[in-house]
């Protein structure tokens, strides 16, 4: 496997076509589909970056509230939500009314 310089920093791999014919079937293909770790991280980064530029989106309150709204929602219509034991909405209220008053 022959690695050369692309981008600044960044190492590209190749391969020559005897390694590729010996990778992994399961993982022929499917570029960004194969690596979910490596798709995780480059999104992390890309966060991270535009954050320290300042061109990250922050969300305003009432913005973050409506997502989640819209999020809670949607699970529920796909029957995802989690659904709470009376003992975690128990706990749930603590931790909310906790974090509201500051003692948390």
């Amino acid at each position: 496997m022959a690695t050369r310089q692309h981008r600044g920093d960044a190492p590209v791999t190749t391969s020559t076509t005897a390694e590729m014919e010996l990778a992994d079937v399961s993982q022929a293909g499917r570029g960004w589909h194969g690596n979910p770790e490596g798709h995780a991280e480059a999104g992390r980064k890309g966060g991270r970056v535009a954050h320290e530029r300042g061109r990250a989106h922050r969300f305003t309150h009432e913005e973050a509230r409506e997502a989640g709204k819209k999020g809670g929602r949607t699970a529920h219509a796909r029957g995802t939500a989690h659904e709470f034991n009376s003992d975690e909405a128990r706990q749930a209220g603590k931790k909310g009314a906790a974090s509201r008053s500051g003692t948390h």
